[in-house]
């Protein structure tokens, strides 16, 4: 069906243009029903968007450009990183310096407001990028070493630890428990909505749909990386194509997953974060170098 490059770029683009809007309205409503709640609808996520994006923001009055610039910056960020996730146009390892762009247009947006809590999950924040990306990075160059795992047992069990290990560090470059909890709004306890307490109108709208895009870019990576190494596909066009269309169905699973791990996780101390990440980037380290060799 997909042999046609042009149903392919359809595809593609239908992905691009729908996963972000819908990702996070997934993880809601099973968080919610994992909780024995109704929920929200899967699309109120893109129906709020929508609603900020229709009204004015109310500025900070200690302001200045970077109120002006870093919503728009968040965005760019994002999508460019999207972009490179469902149409590879570029390697994986420039995954890293638009995570870094998107992360500080948040900081600075936090931080020129002046305010305590905004300082507070800036800080909060950059803890987490200096424990997260380093081992995002190393996940990067095993996915660029283009290795497939064997058809063993021992493989499978390899494969299986590292990807759960690197679930584990895009949980925590998402600020999702246990390293943050989206579902409290106890000021002392927040990272990412500590930063955008500032934030209204347009600007709320852009931050949201840039934290929606990058959701679905990091949630993506990780079936494309569990995907593009393993033999389960035949080699050739026909088994390049059946892993693409297995990445709509995967990063649902993902989103659902999140959701009841959202639904039935708590939030850990910060001292417990350092040491945590460093054991996590530890073992990427060691499975992917067993990965290497088997």
């Amino acid at each position: 069906m997909f042999s046609n490059p042009i149903l392919l770029c359809i595809y593609q683009l239908f992905l691009f243009l729908v996963l972000p809007l819908i990702l996070g309205g997934i993880v809601r409503k099973v968080r919610a029903w994992a909780q024995g709640r109704k929920g929200p609808k899967v699309l109120q996520v893109y129906y709020e968007i929508v609603k900020f994006l229709k009204k004015a923001p109310i500025d900070n009055p200690h302001s200045g450009i970077f109120s002006e610039i870093s919503p728009m910056l968040a965005v760019y960020s994002s999508l460019i990183l999207w972009s490179i996730v469902v149409f590879e146009w570029a390697p994986f390892i420039l995954i890293p310096f638009f995570l870094a762009l998107y992360r500080f247009a948040f900081v600075s947006f936090a931080m020129e407001g002046g305010t305590s809590f905004g300082g507070l999950g800036s800080g909060r924040e950059i803890l987490l990028s200096v424990m997260a990306e380093p081992t995002i990075i190393l996940m990067i160059l095993v996915a660029q070493s283009h290795i497939e795992l064997s058809l063993t047992p021992v493989s499978a069990l390899i494969g299986i630890l590292f990807l759960a290990f690197s679930f584990i560090a895009i949980l925590a470059e998402l600020a999702k428990p246990p390293f943050d909890d989206p579902r409290t709004h106890l000021e002392l306890t927040m990272v990412h909505e500590a930063m955008i307490l500032e934030a209204s109108g347009r600007t709320m709208g852009f931050l949201e749909l840039a934290s929606q895009i990058k959701l679905a870019s990091l949630l993506a990576f990780l079936i494309k990386l569990a995907l593009e190494h393993s033999q389960l596909f035949p080699p050739g066009d026909f088994g390049n194509i059946t892993r693409e269309l297995l990445v709509l169905p995967g990063v649902i699973f993902l989103s659902v997953f999140l959701g009841l791990w959202e639904a039935n996780s708590v939030r850990r101390r910060w001292t417990w974060v350092p040491e945590f990440m460093g054991l996590a980037f530890l073992a990427i380290l060691i499975l992917g170098t067993l990965v290497k060799l088997s």
